[in-house]
């Protein structure tokens, strides 16, 4: 990124599902808690890892039409639901169940992203864009003390990343050109698309978004506008 272009970057929006939070350790936090209150034995790293994994499959459902419009929270529950047997948790009554969906409402943030977010803050407008939905999102912010100026959801746009309808809703609700927008992201995919839609990029790697011992893989021949190692280097950067 120039310094050109570095002056004219008015606004920051952020991935939040393992960009900002860490939902594989809170999950696995939790899920621990949970088996230990009802005396169960579950592998959580690799139930964290399989919920997740339903997330894009579920997406595309969507996407076919095998679904119409389903929130992230209904996405998570169906995936949810079809994993209780393979674990062992098939056990769990209707309310624990809809507790256990509701870990991703509690969602714990990495060390750096609040106070991170504080110093952005204060240059840029800051906001979460994220296949979460409005009211997800709204409770991960109130949990995790996110401070964004707004939060832009999935909801609004009626597509999930890394459809450009998503990127596009974000540029009209802001009311900006899409190069004074900075697109903040873990997953080069996300960034890729954001990219397309005429938007600056900034990949902030997180080594455990992926599992103990994996990194994001960054296609060959794949930049970004700015590449930093966590939050308070990614403000240093900007010079926030």
């Amino acid at each position: 990124m120039t310094e050109q272009d570095l002056a004219a970057v008015r606004a920051l929006t952020f991935d939040v599902f393992g960009t900002v939070v860490d939902w594989r350790g809170t999950i696995i936090r939790e899920g621990r808690r949970l088996a230990r209150a009802k005396g169960m034995r579950v592998d959580w790293p690799a139930f964290a890892g399989a919920w997740r994994g339903g997330y894009r499959p579920a997406m595309d459902r969507v996407r076919r039409g095998d679904l119409p419009w389903t929130n992230l929270d209904a996405l998570h529950r169906l995936i949810l639901d079809s994993l209780l047997d393979r674990f062992g948790l098939g056990d769990l009554d209707a309310a624990e169940r809809d507790e256990l969906n509701r870990v991703w409402h509690r969602l714990r943030p990495w060390p750096d992203a609040v106070p991170g977010l504080r110093r952005l803050r204060r240059r840029f407008v800051t906001a979460a864009l994220s296949n979460g939905n409005l009211a997800l999102l709204t409770n991960i912010a109130r949990h995790a003390g996110l401070p964004w100026d707004c939060i832009l959801s999935a909801d609004m746009a009626g597509h999930y990343k890394p459809d450009r309808e998503v990127y596009a809703t974000a540029v009209r609700l802001l009311d900006l050109p899409a190069a004074q927008i900075l697109m903040v992201a873990a997953h080069p995919d996300d960034l890729q698309a954001a990219a397309r839609a005429g938007m600056r990029t900034a990949f902030v790697p997180r080594p455990q978004e992926w599992g103990l011992g994996r990194a994001a893989a960054v296609p060959p021949g794949v930049t970004f506008d700015l590449t930093a190692t966590d939050f308070r280097d990614l403000a240093a950067k900007l010079g926030a």
